[in-house]
């Protein structure tokens, strides 16, 4: 899938400026963007150097939610961490706690039952789901237009969260993973109650579209704004739609198959430009990708043990040793690396952040543009301040 498809022409100038090179030094304007912004997604700042209303530099300044949590795991025990991750990227805990599991899990060579498998992927896809809804909510208000697609996502987002209530007892911080499964298992009732909503999800993706897709407004503030080019996306390590934006063909639930996703047929959407125009497409067409996803695999799903019966929680201490556990969260890689001494907690504990790492590229995106844009290009970034900082 390209998109290609979607019939816009590929706008002129959209490489990045080889120097910014102000008229007059002396006369530059610094504008200090946050660390309150209503557009930053929590308390990140910019700092911007303006000759007129074009961006010459642009200084991103995080830091103000350091909550110390790498330390802090390292001093607890391994089952300990779990209800932390909920709080990395607070939009999407689920996929926190799915990629911390599976590191231990390699740390611990511990198997996952299949009925487990299946539940972390539905609600895996439902977080994206609702995650890539939400982004294109934000996306949209900081273009100035009216809350309407912002409430229209939530009120999607709402059904969801009710799913996750029901299953977990708790709406976003769910601690509801364990290494060798899931903590509770899911009743029928539940199940079929997921099957209804994703059932609308397709309506609702179908209205989404309609009302965003080629509104001309939309259309001439984010087409050839914010390029992205595929080798600095490669280079600075960005992953996830801003990455598949720019053309770069690389999803790790394609590429690890981590598992049991690749039982699954879905498609991988790519954008042909780079721009802020493609990354909101990639997130619309992604959405459509993981109802697909979830189709399937609320149709296979089967009964049976959502615990490993040999798995231990409680007092896990692994042997000496380190692990890499990943996932396609739907903001990028999101990665725990894990080293153990053999001790009840982990010797090192540290997280690959996807909203950290895609950030470090804000200033290339945003160099020439003017500063009205600079908003409209960090919105396409899709971050969480939790995972920035942690």
């Amino acid at each position: 899938m390209s998109l290609a498809e979607t019939k816009y022409e590929k706008p002129e100038g959209w490489n990045r400026p080889a120097a910014i090179v102000p008229e007059n030094e002396g006369e530059l304007l610094e504008v200090a963007m946050g660390p309150h912004h209503p557009s930053t997604h929590g308390v990140f700042r910019m700092d911007v150097a303006l000759d007129g209303e074009r961006v010459i530099r642009l200084k991103p300044v995080f830091g103000y939610l350091h909550r110390n949590h790498e330390k802090i795991a390292e001093g607890i025990s391994y089952l300990a961490s779990m209800p932390y991750t909920d709080r990395l990227d607070y939009v999407c805990p689920i996929t926190n706690n799915w990629a911390y599991a599976l590191a231990v899990e390699k740390l611990t060579g511990q198997a996952v039952p299949e009925r487990a498998e299946y539940l972390r992927v539905i609600l895996g896809e439902l977080t994206r789901y609702q995650n890539h809804a939400s982004s294109i909510g934000f996306l949209i208000q900081e273009m100035g237009a009216s809350g309407t697609p912002l409430m229209y996502a939530f009120r999607e987002r709402e059904k969801i969260l009710d799913l996750f209530e029901e299953l977990t007892g708790a709406r976003m911080m769910v601690n509801y993973m364990r290494f060798g499964g899931c903590r509770v298992d899911a009743s029928p009732g539940w199940l079929d109650r997921t099957r209804k909503v994703v059932a609308g999800l397709a309506g609702f993706a179908d209205e989404f579209d309609r009302l965003l897709s080629t509104n001309e407004i939309l259309m001439a503030r984010t087409q050839g704004v914010g390029v992205l080019r595929p080798d600095l996306a490669v280079n600075a390590g960005v992953t996830g739609p801003m990455l598949r934006a720019s053309g770069v063909n690389y999803d790790i639930r394609k590429v690890d198959g981590y598992g049991i996703y690749s039982r699954f047929k879905f498609r991988v959407p790519l954008g042909d430009h780079g721009d802020v125009y493609d990354r909101y497409m990639i997130r619309m067409l992604e959405m459509r990708e993981s109802i697909v996803i979830l189709n399937q695999a609320l149709k296979e799903i089967q009964p049976g043990p959502v615990m490993d019966p040999k798995a231990k929680i409680r007092g896990l201490r692994p042997k000496r040793g380190e692990a890499y556990g990943r996932i396609e969260a739907p903001k990028g890689e999101l990665g725990f690396y894990l080293i153990s001494d053999g001790g009840p907690n982990p010797y090192r504990y540290r997280v690959r952040p996807p909203s950290l790492i895609n950030l470090t590229v804000l200033e290339d995106m945003c160099l020439g543009v003017n500063v009205a844009d600079v908003v409209l290009i960090f919105g396409s970034v899709d971050i969480v301040l939790g995972e920035v900082d942690r």
